[in-house]
């Protein structure tokens, strides 16, 4: 009997080997992980986001911008309460790729951190929060992007969930930005957001929250 059950798990480590993708920016392990707890679909989701990343690595910097932006922008929006039964709850980047959902912040903070991986330099990229002018409206609706500066002191190339093309922020006449932030720092937007001051660090607690989980 002992005999049989160590063939049986020769047999299941053999089999499990045989099927195993080949992955780039994810381990087997961390993979193997990630199924388990949001299944089938969602890896599948996780394996085109992983070749996404690798083919990005190769390209321009606006095709990076591109291409991330692309990707994330299929994932269905929902609402934090609607999704997680939370007021605000800002997801890491598994979670929003293995839950197959989330709101803005959950759209920037993906793109964030997958644009870190294919080596965008902290300094040029930002998290920003926003007022978000609904068309035809005088609604304005609390809203994140992403920014990339190619310079310190050029024009962002704006990531946005909602406008789903990329546009420079001059271009976007919808958008008021209130504050932005990284890894690095926290900062306010001046001149109607024409240009911004650093304020400090990062020290909000959402942000915070979030990195405990990556």
């Amino acid at each position: 009997m002992r005999k049989y059950l160590i063939v049986c798990s020769l047999l299941i480590t053999l089999l499990t080997l045989s099927f195993a993708v080949k992955t780039f920016n994810i381990s087997q392990e961390k993979l193997n992980e990630f199924t388990a707890k949001y299944g089938e679909e969602a890896e599948t989701r996780v394996l085109i986001w992983d070749k996404m990343v690798e083919n990005a690595k190769s390209k321009d910097i606006l095709h990076k911008l591109k291409d991330v932006n692309d990707f994330f922008n299929k994932i269905k929006y929902s609402t934090d309460i609607q999704h997680w039964g939370k007021k605000d709850y800002w997801a890491a980047p598994f979670e929003f790729m293995g839950t197959g959902a989330g709101d803005c912040e959950d759209y920037a903070i993906a793109k964030y951190f997958t644009l870190r991986q294919l080596g965008v330099p902290e300094d040029k990229l930002r998290i920003t929060y926003v007022k978000l002018l609904r068309r035809g409206t005088q609604y304005e609706q609390a809203h994140m992007v992403l920014t990339y500066y190619h310079t310190p002191t050029s024009t962002p190339v704006v990531l946005d969930n909602v406008n789903k093309t990329l546009k420079l922020a001059t271009k976007r006449p919808d958008l008021k930005p209130v504050y932005s932030f990284n890894a690095q720092g926290l900062w306010q937007a001046k001149n109607k957001g024409k240009t911004s001051e650093l304020v400090g660090q990062n020290n909000l607690k959402s942000w915070k929250d979030l990195m405990s989980r990556i």
